[in-house]
Parts: structure tokens; sequence; C-alpha cells
């Protein structure tokens, strides 16, 4: 979080209305117009561009101008405090939906936006009536135990995702140019006498339009992806199909829907092979969690749309009107038979009575089967994927992906792509989670992953190596220490090792004289219990158990003792009930920031470590910050104080620590 993204967003408002923009006129003079603010004098806002608008003013606004605090001025009628809390809860009512969507990165930026604006607002926001109880809601979701779960291996790295292919199919005026050629009619209704079908196939001007379409280069392309990936998914949705008793044309609804990527998404937020909603979803038994969504799962999402179908066929007794229903919802297509009289679809088509998607959305499905039952009458040569052979492990505990490819030997995309329904590199804390790997690989993965500690699995890897590779190579690879490797190993002390060789790569360890050593911390302004708790890598239970704490509220100026890391020993633990609660006084003082990963954290500390030990006291080394450290791991990491890192790097005074910073460390002599 920094003051940058305060001052972003009340430049944003300079286009928004008149009142804002009298706020930006009062801006500071640091201030300088970003190149975005210049456009938006001719560019009004709208609803549309706001995200891209905010981001734009983000980029534009120079780091180095922004002053330390911001002057908050409420456009009239609305007092500061009215001011903040509407944009602060706006800002965090956005960051719900993006989180409850599953977008980490989208809602942790709105919760940030929220935050800083009221930090650096200068208001009492804790005695504020309204003001208070929003701060410390947006302080518990964003330190709640889901948000900042598994901060070791790639647990936040968010999934890819593919456009549905219904947002890409244009939608046809009718009579289109090509949909009534005689030669495409006949060949459509040749192909419909000679080929089997369990679904009625229609051929009309609206169907043959989107033949015509799909010949084109652009609907080519959609029908050929489909084509070729069917072939991973016929076999288990023709038997799907069968088990629930439903025709199986059905299967071209998914070609319509996905063109069988079992990721896409439409613009409406539908996801998966079926194209499920949120709420439909949930009413068929599909879940979704921060880890899985099972509309990704290609047989879960299949059961479940064979069941909705069902249900529709037997509200509506015909094919067309429940492949309708699927699209816009049963009331919305028995609605249009109450209106109409009519309980067929072409006649509520003809009478106007759906939505222009919905009245397109059969021919489309019809279409795409007329040209999958016989390709190559259409032009269209496509080899089918072959079909998809697993093998299933239950893990028990979480495990990183890439950990699980390399214990296997495969690639962590093909994993990724036999378990679409991973939104993240690491499986679930769910010992019932059952995950994919290929087939025939199930027995190596239970044996050679025993070798590791299960609550290693997030941050331990795997090394083959490769021709050449010396231990010591190996070992720098990954940021850790030759020794920590031979024992991860149980290699003797001066072993080789040689091509072809599979090593544990531990998590280095930190040097155990910094682990655990009592260090007083001041409580500054904009503090909270979990940032103080994050960026000493302990929890906040223990930071309130250390100081006898009633309350999980702290207030500036406190003295917190603090053991970074958590406290080493038995004797420690029982030592620290027997200190006095925190206090007020001038020790020692650092910025709350994100606390990193395990692994950054060791194998930073393990890097910073000896790269320290080999360079005289009192002589500088350069340090390139690396993502997820903070102050304290690269102070602990040189022996050095916190006030001596910030005393050697001024600008550590007035910002925050950032990835890709240069410091300058100078040991004491």
């Amino acid at each position: 979080m920094g003051v940058c993204a305060v001052a972003a967003v009340f430049l944003f408002t300079a286009g928004c209305d008149d009142a804002a923009k009298r706020i930006a006129q009062n801006r500071p003079p640091a201030i300088q117009p970003s190149t975005y603010q210049q456009s938006q004098q001719t560019a009004p806002t709208t609803p549309q561009s706001y995200a891209a608008q905010r981001q734009s003013a983000l980029s534009g606004l120079p780091l180095h101008r922004v002053p330390a605090s911001l002057p908050f001025l409420a456009p009239s009628p609305l007092s500061a405090s009215e001011f903040l809390y509407s944009y602060a809860k706006a800002e965090f009512d956005a960051g719900q939906v993006e989180y409850q969507a599953g977008h980490l990165a989208s809602a942790r930026k709105s919760f940030d936006l929220a935050l800083d604006a009221m930090l650096a607002s200068g208001l009492d926001i804790e005695h504020d009536a309204k003001l208070g109880p929003l701060y410390q809601k947006i302080v518990e979701t964003v330190t709640s135990e889901e948000f900042a779960a598994f901060r070791e291996g790639d647990a936040f790295t968010e999934q890819k995702v593919e456009t549905a292919p219904l947002d890409v199919i244009p939608e046809m005026t009718f009579p289109p140019a090509g949909a009534t050629d005689p030669k495409l009619t006949a060949n459509a209704e040749r192909e419909v006498a000679l080929v089997p079908h369990d679904l009625p196939l229609t051929v009309n001007q609206y169907v043959l339009a989107y033949v015509n379409f799909f010949q084109t280069p652009r609907g080519r392309a959609i029908v050929e992806t489909g084509l070729r990936r069917a072939g991973r998914y016929r076999p288990m949705i023709e038997k799907v199909l069968r088990e629930e008793g439903l025709p199986q044309d059905l299967i071209y609804m998914a070609q319509a829907e996905s063109a069988f990527q079992p990721v896409a998404i439409s613009k409406a937020r539908a996801v998966g092979l079926w194209q499920f909603m949120a709420g439909r979803a949930k009413e068929y038994g599909l879940e979704r969690t921060w880890w899985v969504d099972e509309r990704q799962d290609p047989e879960k999402a299949t059961r479940a749309a064979a069941k909705h179908l069902r249900d529709l066929y037997d509200n509506f007794n015909d094919w067309y009107l429940a492949i309708a229903a699927y699209d816009t919802g049963p009331g919305n297509v028995q609605k249009a038979i109450e209106r109409t009289g009519y309980a067929d679809f072409w006649q509520l088509y003809e009478r106007n009575v759906l939505i222009k998607e919905t009245r397109n959305y059969v021919p489309i499905i019809l279409a795409l089967a007329l040209i999958a039952k016989d390709p190559p009458r259409y032009g269209i040569q496509v080899t089918p994927d072959s079909p998809v052979d697993t093998d299933w492990v239950k893990p028990g505990h979480p495990i990183d992906l890439r950990l699980v490819a390399e214990t296997i030997d495969v690639d962590v995309e093909t994993l990724r792509s036999i378990n679409p329904e991973l939104l993240r590199m690491v499986t679930p804390p769910d010992p019932n989670y059952r995950l994919r790997l290929p087939a025939g690989s199930a027995e190596r993965f239970q044996t050679e992953i025993a070798e590791i500690p299960s609550d290693k699995w997030v941050s331990w890897r795997r090394h083959l190596v490769k021709e050449g590779e010396s231990l010591s190579e190996v070992a720098r690879i990954y940021h850790v220490t030759p020794a920590a490797v031979s024992d991860a190993n149980g290699l003797e002390s001066g072993a080789r090792i040689e091509a072809g060789d599979k090593l544990i790569i531990p998590a280095a360890a930190r040097p155990d004289m910094q682990l655990g050593k009592l260090t007083r911390y001041r409580v500054r302004r904009g503090d909270t219990l979990p940032t103080i708790a994050d960026q000493f890598s302990v929890t906040s239970a223990q930071i309130i158990a250390w100081n006898h704490l009633k309350s999980s509220k702290v207030s500036r100026g406190m003295v917190l003792r603090v053991y970074p890391g958590g406290m080493r020993t038995e004797t420690a633990v029982a030592q620290s009930h027997k200190t006095q609660p925190a206090t007020r006084g001038a020790v020692h003082t650092a910025a709350a920031e994100p606390r990193p990963s395990r692994v950054e954290t060791e194998r930073a500390s393990a890097s910073r470590s000896e790269a320290a030990a080999a360079k005289p006291a009192g002589n500088p080394v350069v340090h390139k910050v690396l993502p997820g450290e903070t102050v304290w791991s690269i102070a602990h990491s040189y022996n050095i104080s916190i006030e001596a890192l910030r005393n050697a790097n001024k600008f550590l005074l007035s910002r925050p620590l950032q990835a890709g910073d240069r410091l300058t460390i100078t040991k004491p002599n």
C-alpha cells in the first residue's frame, strides 16, 4: 500500500463532475498532472472505462512527487468524512465482488485503495461512527485466513482463462447474404437425410446463416478448435449423457458454449465446458472456493449440465425449448409461451419474444451439429485430440503442482490441463481432494513424494541433474546452500552428483541466532496487529500472548514485544508469560510491509548471509531487493539493525520498500 494510490484516486476524479473538478484544482502543487489527467480535460469519465482510467492514473503518477500525506478536500455538500466513507465503501464493495469471483489481485488492489485513502486522510478514523466500523471490516477481510492462506508456494497464482465462443460469434441480421444459397440448402438437407441424429435437425435460413458463418475464416477457427478438443472429452460426455438418458447430440451444446475449453469464461461470467453461472452451478452441486471451481471440472460440470437439461426437458417436453431455457432461464421461456400461446421455439423466434442471444442460440447449436457430423462436406479437416486418460491420487495435504510435475517428470502445464478446476498452482487444503495424474504415474508419485515431509509440499522442490551440473550449481539455482541439499538427500561430504540424479531441494534454514530474538516494536500510525504480525513472520495471536493484550487493537506509540519468526524453545515460551504488558517509549521502528513467503525469506536470508560473510566488515554491499523481502528480513540476514539499514538508505524513511530497490549495506566494524 502507498500514498501514491490515494493520489491517483483523487486525481482521477478530475473528469467526473464539477465537485470533483474543484478537488483537482485544489490539489497540492507538488503533484504534477499525469498524461491521464491531461487527457481527461477533453475525455469525460464513463462507468465502462472506470477501471482502465484508474489504472492509467496510477501508472501516470511519479512516486517521488507524492507528499507523505494528502489533505482531504471534500466536495460540497459532503463533509470530509462522508466523502471518504463513500469512496472507501465503493472500493471495498468492488474488492468483495472481485474476491468472490476469485480475482485476488484485483480484490487486493481495491481493498488497498480503500485502506490507503483512510490512512492518508488525517481523519480520526477509529472514533468516527461510520469510518471506524468500515475500517475494521476492511482490515478483517484482507487479513482473513483464506485471504492470507499459503503465502508459500504459488497459491496466489491465478489460472489463465479462455474467451467463450458465444462472445465472439456475431448476431445475424436476416435474411443474411448467402443464407439462402440453394447449394448450401441442398447440401444441408442431404446431410440431415443421411447422418444419424437423436435431436431434430431443422434446416432453415436461421440455421443456414450460421452454417455459412462457420465456413468463413473467423468462424472456421472456432469450429476447428472445438472439433479438435472434442476428442479429449467425447467419450466421457457420451457416457454421462447415456447414463442420464439424454440425446447424444446435446454434446454440440458444449461445442457452442466453450469449444470444449474447460477454462472458458464469458462476458457474463459464465464458466467452464458448459458455461454455468454461479447460481445455477450451486443449484446442481458445483462448488466454487478460492482453490477450485468445479464448473471447470469437465466430468462434474457435464453431469450437472445433463441433470439440468433433463429437468428442463421434463418441464417443456421439447428439446429446442429446453435448449433455449438453458441459455436464458426457464422462467423467460415460460413467459414467452404464456405471452404468445405457442410452445414452439420457431414460433417464439418469429414473434420476437425471446432475447436476441437466445433466438440465435438454438440455430448456432444446430449449425455446429450439421458441420460436426460431416466436416469434409463443409471443407473442414481436423484430427481430434486423443481422449484424456488419467490416474487419481489423494495427496491429503496441499501440494505445489511444480513439485508434483518434478516428482513424476511431466510438464507442469500437463498437470494443469488435466486438472482445470484448480484455480491456483497449489491443491486445496482438503484431505479428500483428488488430483489427476497422467495414466500410469500414480504409484510412482506415491512412492517418491513420501521422501518429502508433507508440510514441505508447498515449498520444497525437486531437481533433475543435468549433464555437467555440480552440487554447488544446483544449490545456487534455488538460492540454498550445498550443505542443505546434501542433508536433504543424505549425501556424504564431498559426494558427487551425476546427470539423471533427482535431488530434493529444501527450503533454506535461517540462522538460528537471528530467529526468536526479542525485538521491541513501537506501533506507528496506520499499523494494525495483523500488519505487524506479517512483518515479523508471526501471528496476531502470538503478539497478543507475548504482550498480554486484552484485545486485537493497538494504538500509536504502544511498544510491543515481538520474537521474529516465533520463539525457538519451550523456555522462551515460558519466559514470555513473565513479560510486562506493552508500554510506550522510543524503541526500534519499522514500516509495516507484506510478509514474504517462507521460501523467499529463507532463500534470501541464506544468500544474503553468505554474501555478507564474504565481505570484510565495514565495506558496503549493494543488495537488490527481491519480491517478498521486508526491511526486517534483509536487516536480520545481514545481522544489522533496522535503524542502520534505514539510515544508510534514506529513501526508506519516506516510502515502503519495493522489489528492485538497491540498498547499501554496511556491516559494523
